[in-house]
């Protein structure tokens, strides 16, 4: 009998797909059941003694009473791993979903099938596809003993996700898993720091954009995007060249940024505005910035930061001509860490109040962005509401 912990998208899929599923979650509060035959209960309800094979959504921490209690959990992936093609796994802190999405752009004349943290889940990707292009988070590495990819792509790892994880060196560990995993003839891309990690698959270490073009023979003045996105799309082209041997620039000439991430737009004064909402951690908040030129800048700051230290943030921070707009439940906090990097902020609490406050001083000369270095579900239900709400809002300005 095959237990599912959690009802979300993930496990959703896999009771659809499957039926006759035991699934336990803490939204529950009695038993219920589908006309697939699949019973959810409570999940302080489970016996381990009732279940043969466990399988949890990845956003479930390893501390929850549930996983504690399993005695057979697979991931997601394990579960059809006898099933799955060969397959492009990507990894990281930021640019996943750009890397993905690329990659895809780039194969899916071959075939290839996106999925995993975006998209599709696995359990509705065609297993006779040719290949599986999967994002995928640390979470759901971190239970994956069983499956392994074709071909591993890692960008670089920065502070985030403690709080699931434990600490950065957990983090770490698990994106660094796949290594261990892989086989001769499987290859892997990621961060130089990590070319050394043992592992059977071929390892190739990379510092930059420049060097990725380097060592892939990749003509940087063909690559049609500047960073953030600039390292995403040269591994991208990296990949496609591993496994086909071309480098088709023309195709990422059509590929468009998806929403909520550096989505730049103006408002009923022709005054500019960003929309980075997908920017969860300081690295992505940084990385943003980097970008802009133009001073004064508004930052919108502020959620649930995960336990993720803010302090090369403000390092970097207190060299740019900006104001802190703080938002969320750390706005207390990141308005004292502001205080002792000598930057002005304001404590707004929440996104509407910030852009009210914006509003007052903004003009066609500076930049206000919502660039949270933060998660969102604090106060909205994910990165794309918060991102959603802030465009409304601006959109309402006269």
């Amino acid at each position: 009998m095959m237990t599912l912990f959690g009802f979300g998208k993930t496990t959703r899929a896999i009771a659809q797909r499957f039926g006759n599923c035991q699934v336990y979650d803490d939204a529950f509060s009695a038993l219920t059941s589908d006309k697939r035959g699949n019973h959810f209960h409570p999940s302080e309800d489970f016996d381990p003694a009732t279940s043969d094979l466990e399988v949890t959504s990845p956003g479930i921490p390893p501390s929850h009473p549930l996983i504690q209690k399993a005695r057979n959990l697979i991931s997601e992936y394990d579960l059809f791993a006898s099933k799955m093609p060969p397959s492009i796994w990507i990894s990281g802190t930021n640019g996943k979903t750009t890397t993905t999405e690329m990659i895809h752009t780039l194969l899916q004349d071959r075939g290839a099938q996106a999925g995993g943290n975006i998209g599709e889940p696995v359990a509705n990707l065609d297993p006779d596809a040719s290949l599986w292009i999967l994002e995928t988070s640390s979470f759901t590495l971190h239970y994956t003993t069983i499956a392994r990819p074709k071909v591993y792509v890692l960008l670089p790892i920065t502070h985030d996700h403690i709080s699931w994880h434990g600490s950065f060196e957990a983090y770490e560990n698990a994106k660094l898993k796949p290594l261990s995993m892989m086989q001769e003839g499987d290859v892997a891309i990621v961060p130089k720091r990590y070319a050394q990690t043992p592992s059977r698959a071929m390892v190739i270490g990379y510092e930059d954009a420049s060097d990725l073009s380097q060592r892939f023979e990749i003509d940087l003045t063909r690559v049609p995007f500047d960073e953030p996105f600039l390292t995403d799309a040269l591994l991208a082209l990296a990949v496609e060249k591993i496994l086909f041997d071309r480098v088709s620039y023309e195709k990422l000439e059509d590929y468009r940024i998806g929403r909520h991430r550096v989505e730049r737009f103006q408002d009923a004064k022709d005054r500019t505005w960003i929309n980075d909402s997908k920017a969860t951690n300081p690295d992505a908040t940084i990385a943003a910035l980097k970008g802009l030129k133009q001073s004064p800048i508004y930052l919108i700051l502020g959620g649930d930061d995960k336990g993720a230290d803010a302090d090369t943030l403000f390092a970097y921070l207190k060299n740019r001509d900006l104001q802190i707009f703080a938002i969320g439940s750390n706005s207390n906090t990141l308005c004292h860490l502001a205080k002792e990097a000598n930057i002005t902020a304001h404590n707004c609490k929440t996104l509407e109040n910030a852009v009210a406050q914006i509003d007052l001083t903004h003009t066609k000369n500076s930049i206000a962005i919502l660039s949270p270095a933060a998660a969102s579900l604090d106060q909205f239900s994910s990165y794309a509401q918060r991102g959603e709400k802030f465009i409304e809002l601006v959109k309402n300005l006269r």
